[in-house]
């Protein structure tokens, strides 16, 4: 048997480096300013970030944790409700210097996002992606952020989470 360890496994953050990266700043023609997604594994953020910023230091990374568990702005973990975010420990292919800034979310505040989405755009994610797009939506209501291009990524659609609250409503 295989076991990928996506939260050590450098070969986690080297493919999002050698693709996902790549992919934004071309499908932004390079004007992309600001850099938001999830801390799981730490793949993502990493891969992208160190993508994005050898591209333009100027490029903000934003990582996003729950609330209930701040690893990473406060050092403590805790049961949450994102699922798929805050593993309650930095994991090893986590690259902590390429993130300008950390961003904690209330489990709440993910599950109206995520449904937000739903309802304006029919677009089902699930509770990471709620998390993730919240952040996203805080960046982008402060005045000195108008006009900037952010991209947000949604690493995981709602079909796992019909039998959850998410979709009780």
């Amino acid at each position: 048997s295989f076991i990928p360890g996506q939260f050590v496994n450098p070969a986690n953050p080297k493919i999002h480096r050698e693709t996902t990266g790549p992919e934004i700043w071309r499908d932004t023609e390079g004007t992309v300013d600001f850099f938001i997604a999830g801390v799981g594994t730490g793949g993502t953020v990493t891969g992208v970030g160190e993508y994005l910023k050898a591209e333009n230091p100027d490029i903000r990374v934003i990582a996003v944790e729950p609330k209930d568990s701040p690893v990473l702005t406060e050092g403590r973990s805790g049961a949450h409700k994102i699922q798929g975010i805050g593993a309650g420990f930095v994991p090893e292919v986590l690259n902590t210097a390429i993130y300008d800034e950390v961003i904690t979310v209330a489990n709440e505040d993910a599950f109206a996002a995520s449904k937000l989405l739903a309802r304006r755009e029919g677009i089902q994610t699930g509770i990471s992606s709620g998390a993730a797009l919240h952040a996203a939506l805080q960046i982008a209501q402060k005045e000195e952020n108008s006009g900037k291009l952010i991209v947000v990524l949604l690493p995981d659609s709602g079909d796992r989470y019909y039998s959850t609250p998410l979709f009780t409503e």
